[in-house]
């Protein structure tokens, strides 16, 4: 069986990555092909890259509060290029009642600071697995 492949991306002029780091660490040693955009990408950037490695699912890290205009600009673009069947997933400083709103826009799940690895790892198994 091929490896999950999953793109783990910074958005935005968010500049903290030690979050999304520990998460594509994780996902490698559980055996996901893992593809780390670095800081400072743009939607399309993401969506491109996603589509270029033929990626399962598209993690989202935010911590600069731009999350309801972020994730929905990535669904966009994954809409535009005809790659809806990507998931996108995400986590970081997002308020419970934000994290609502971004499901019902079409995000997969949310992982707020303080979700343990296996909660993510589980849900990638049972979702992407």
């Amino acid at each position: 069986m091929k490896p999950i492949r999953i793109i783990i991306a910074k958005v935005g002029l968010d500049g903290h990555d030690r979050g999304a780091k520990v998460v594509a660490r994780t996902l490698r040693e559980a055996g996901c092909e893992v593809h780390y955009t670095g800081l400072h990408q743009t939607p399309e950037s993401i969506a491109s890259r996603a589509i270029q490695v033929n990626a399962a699912a598209i993690g989202i890290s935010i911590l600069s509060g731009a999350h309801l205009t972020l994730f929905p600009e990535v669904l966009a673009e994954l809409a535009r290029r005809d790659a809806s069947a990507i998931k996108v997933f995400g986590g970081g400083v997002i308020p419970t009642d934000d994290a609502q709103a971004l499901k019902d826009a079409g995000v997969s799940a949310i992982f707020t600071s303080g979700t343990s690895m296996h909660e993510i790892l589980d849900w990638v198994e049972r979702e992407l697995g």
